[in-house]
């Protein structure tokens, strides 16, 4: 496993109606790297967003969909997300801001 950098760490943010629904309770969802652990998640998030205090990070890995198109068969890509809550003294995370 090669090592992961803070900025490798979050892919792009999750944005669906449930994850909306979390950001009242400061939680927010990300797509992250596979290989990634839940302490990399929380100091990346804390490096990339000023004045944000991680208090807990839950995981999900989803394993790859399978796909046919004709005789093929084949799978998708394996993906990881990360659920992120933030402290009561923290500060909202600016991505979310505009949505």
């Amino acid at each position: 496993m090669a090592d992961i950098k803070y900025y490798d760490v979050i892919l792009k943010p999750l944005v669906t109606e449930k994850s909306m629904n979390g950001m009242a309770l400061k939680k927010y969802s990300f797509l992250v790297n596979p290989e990634a652990n839940k302490s990399q998640i929380k100091d990346a998030v804390e490096k990339m967003f000023e004045g944000v205090k991680v208090s807990k990070v839950n995981t999900l890995n989803q394993e790859g969909k399978n796909k046919r198109r004709g005789a093929v068969t084949g799978k998708t890509a394996k993906t990881k997300k990360a659920i992120v809550t933030l402290t009561e003294d923290s500060k909202d995370i600016e991505i979310f801001a505009g949505l």
